[in-house]
């Protein structure tokens, strides 16, 4: 087997990942520093913190480049320490986990909303008697959520009195019922769907805007997408990638020879890069796939702002968990083609941000072929438009619900399929 003379990789600690990613946090706090005066970047903070974050909220439209930059990068650092108190294992799923919080810091996750729920998953730990470190994973996947918070507790509707405590009660009961939830859920598309929060999320989320559309709530649309910033973030982002690249290198100087085979595997989840690979190349794979994310948004015309940097950095952390350049590539381009044949175009915003977010999707073109990726893009590029008035935006993985949906329903007839023709074709 090629490549199968190349010694282990060399083992890195808990320790080493989450001080290179508290490091990659502070890079965004820093540069949010350089952009803006301190000034504002605390009114900027305040708007943020003060928002309802329905989808799509672009906290650098909200708040500004800078205050944006900093927000997501003081969360991650929260989040690491919250991992490094809990003593938690640093591997693949952890990675990708705390790349979602710097993502998603930039549209939708902040310093106030996170909490209700992973409270709610601390609970649950400490109902079941089991460590906290054991579901802390699942407690920032869940932060899907967070925007329920801040939609109920910033409803002109409600007083303080009222809308405080009720955001707390809803998120953290969310939290409490992720751990069951997310277990039971996997089984409907096998690991083909690498956001299984999305799916989790998605659905728990309907339930709850159901319930209280009832009563008369109503979420409000929103829609803050800014533009304008390619070279400025574009930039950064480059910076970033390189800066992430030479760290894998520096962790392991075969870490190219490891990608290439690395890039042999399905995705299919569970798939940990960081335990089976080690961590070096681990970044160099999610520095690819990150510049490939970044080229496709320049490439096809679109914006760098907060949620689709948000989206770059989802397909950087899962680059760590089932993600490769050779199997998200397919899913990208079945979403593109999809634009070509449809009402909107590719560079669109919910177009752009489908061929990012359906990544989730790549373990079926990795384990199928590439012809069943272009096809799980091209239908997931319908289903997401649909899916997000079920739970009134209030869902921030709205590609991974919608993609959880389109697994587990083509999965089985994908299987049924290729049992068909193995039955023709012989084994």
């Amino acid at each position: 087997m090629p490549g199968a003379e190349l010694p282990p990789p060399r083992p890195s600690s808990d320790r080493q990942r989450l001080l290179t990613m508290a490091a990659f946090a502070l890079a965004f706090v820093a540069a949010g520093l350089v952009l803006d005066s301190p000034r504002g970047i605390a009114s900027g903070m305040q708007a943020i913190l003060s928002t309802r974050d329905t989808l799509v909220t672009d906290y650098m439209g909200q708040g500004g480049v800078g205050a944006a930059l900093v927000q997501a990068g003081l969360l991650t650092l929260a989040a690491v320490a919250v991992y490094w108190v809990s003593g938690a294992v640093m591997g693949g799923a952890a990675v990708a986990c705390l790349w979602l919080v710097l993502g998603f810091g930039l549209f939708g996750k902040n310093l106030l909303n996170v909490w209700g729920i992973v409270a709610g998953v601390w609970l649950y730990a400490r109902f079941k008697g089991e460590p906290f470190a054991k579901h802390i994973n699942t407690a920032f996947f869940g932060t899907a959520l967070a925007p329920i918070f801040s939609e109920i507790l910033f409803s002109s509707a409600l007083t303080m009195s009222t809308s405080l405590p009720l955001a707390l009660a809803t998120t953290v009961l969310l939290g409490f019922v992720l751990v069951p939830a997310a277990a039971h859920l996997f089984h409907a598309h096998q690991g083909h769907s690498l956001y299984n929060m999305g799916f989790v999320a998605g659905l728990l989320g309907t339930l709850i805007v159901a319930v209280y559309k009832s009563y008369g709530f109503v979420p409000d649309p929103v829609f803050i997408w800014t533009q304008g910033n390619n070279l400025l973030l574009g930039s950064l982002l480059v910076g970033l990638f390189a800066a992430m690249a030479a760290t894998g290198f520096a962790f392991d100087r075969q870490a190219v020879q490891r990608e290439m085979q690395l890039m042999r595997r399905s995705g299919r989840a569970p798939s940990d890069y960081v335990a089976d690979f080690g961590f070096g190349p681990a970044l160099l794979n999610m520095a690819l796939t990150g510049l490939m994310g970044t080229a496709y948004v320049l490439a096809v015309g679109s914006d760098l702002n907060g949620p689709t940097i948000g989206a770059i950095l989802c397909i950087v952390g899962f680059s760590a968990y089932g993600k490769h350049p050779a199997n998200i590539v397919w899913i990208m381009l079945g979403v593109f083609l999809a634009s070509i044949t449809k009402d909107w175009n590719a560079a669109a915003p919910s177009a752009v941000l489908a061929a990012l977010f359906g990544t989730t999707l790549a373990p079926i073109a990795g384990r199928f072929g590439w012809h069943w990726g272009l096809v799980a893009g091209f239908v997931h590029s319908s289903v997401v438009q649909t899916v997000g008035q079920l739970h009134g935006g209030l869902v921030l993985y709205n590609n991974g619900f919608a993609a959880g949906l389109v697994a587990a329903v083509l999965l089985p007839v994908i299987l049924a399929v290729s049992v068909s023709n193995e039955k023709k074709e012989g084994p």
